[in-house]
């Protein structure tokens, strides 16, 4: 059985609320074009986050369908499964699945239900040639017992042996969160054991790192091949701000039998633009009118993407000083994009510790109020922020019914 294996799309995403990337994930809907081509994968598999937000706009759904159409073209004996992530929006995606249905390809929105019976069970399994497909999209609470008897199903009439893949959206034990804006003891993990027994390969989405659960060593290799069950993040399309410094990837795996071996094969997406943080070399500005100069010469130079700036403490920084860079920046033409979060080093005397300190920029790129509340939470007694945070999925679950 050989799929491939992509996550975390986040079409429509504008990033630092100025640019959208449109033009960006098209380029990477190219590669993913050619590879499908290439290699002719009994299927391809999106594990979750296709949207940035939940309610994407029209244009954004229209560059959804027009890219996957192409691909049921271009590929017309490829299956095509996509599930939906925490950023989707669950109802919406399930209530186009019977049409998509008609094109060879599955979406699942809404996870299996406690005591769901066999015909609802049965929803959930991707039948090929080759193997199978379970396509759980993000859960919210414990589904252990439902994805089993999924599992199960599939185990009473597997009598060839033929591989079983398993795709997830969620933040397993034992993973690197490298790249993502989570304090540490913050980010709420799962047990793989969660999904359940009986899977090969299990295809997670969620975190935007390429990397195989239990051997992060190999994250960087570009064919490594182990025995089953595999746990395994494809990463993102798209580098998704600034700290995620490594290589975004697609992957190719190949299963030759139930409780066989997988062999993984990294392709490395080719970014339209770069995430840069000036200076280069690791260090960190100490005066403004170097700060200036660094990144007029990068335009004058032609330098393309997103660029962040690092700067100490001590710095004195002028008023008027992120308008010259904005000035800077609209000379360049849409090449270079900046991210007003500055990367601050060296130490501060913060003064009253009792309040909270943010930058402005910091506080406009916060989306989800626990992000918020996560950072001061030891300002408050008395607050729990697990119970903050199950009323929070309580009114997401009541808003996407």
């Amino acid at each position: 059985m050989k799929i491939i294996h992509t996550a975390d799309l986040h079409l429509g995403q504008v990033i630092y609320q100025n640019y959208d990337r449109i033009d960006e994930h098209s380029h990477y809907f190219k590669q993913l074009e050619k590879w499908c081509i290439d290699e002719k994968p009994d299927a391809l598999i999106v594990s979750g986050d296709i949207f940035d937000i939940q309610q994407p706009s029209a244009a954004t759904r229209k560059n959804f369908t027009e890219s996957f159409v192409r691909l049921r073209h271009l590929c017309p004996d490829m299956h095509i499964v996509i599930t939906a992530g925490n950023h989707d929006s669950a109802s919406r995606i399930q209530a186009d699945k019977a049409i998509w249905e008609i094109a060879n390809t599955t979406l699942i929105g809404m996870p299996p239900v406690a005591d769901a019976d066999r015909k609802e069970l049965e929803r959930y399994i991707v039948r090929l040639r080759n193997g199978y497909i379970v396509a759980i999209p993000y859960m919210s609470g414990n589904h252990t017992d439902e994805i089993q008897k999924i599992l199960d199903l599939i185990n009473e009439e597997n009598h060839e042996e033929k591989p079983i893949v398993l795709m997830g959206h969620a933040a397993v034990t034992g993973l690197d969160i490298t790249g993502h804006n989570f304090e540490i003891g913050m980010l709420r993990t799962t047990d793989v054991a969660c999904f359940g027994k009986g899977a090969d390969y299990i295809a997670l989405g969620h975190i935007h790192k390429p990397q195989t659960i239990g051997h992060q060593e190999d994250c960087l290799k570009e064919n490594v091949c182990y025995p089953t069950p595999i746990v395994r993040y494809s990463g993102s399309a798209l580098h998704v701000s600034c700290d995620e410094q490594y290589p975004h990837t697609v992957s190719l795996v190949e299963i030759d039998k139930h409780g066989g071996e997988v062999k993984i094969k990294q392709l490395r997406i080719d970014e339209l633009r770069h995430f840069y943080v000036f200076p280069e070399d690791g260090t960190s500005f100490t005066d403004a009118e170097k700060v200036i100069e660094t990144v007029r010469n990068n335009a004058i130079n032609g330098k393309e993407g997103y660029f962040r700036l690092r700067i100490d403490y001590s710095t004195y920084l002028p008023a008027d000083f992120n308008q010259h860079i904005y000035e800077i920046k609209e000379v360049a033409e849409g090449r270079l994009r900046y991210n007003p979060k500055i990367e601050w080093t060296g130490t501060i005397d913060r003064g009253d510790e009792s309040k909270p300190k943010f930058e402005v920029a910091e506080l406009q790129q916060m989306t989800d109020p626990m992000e918020f509340i996560e950072k001061t939470i030891d300002r408050y007694e008395g607050l729990e922020a697990d119970e903050i945070r199950e009323m929070f999925d309580e009114v997401k679950r009541e808003l996407n019914k």
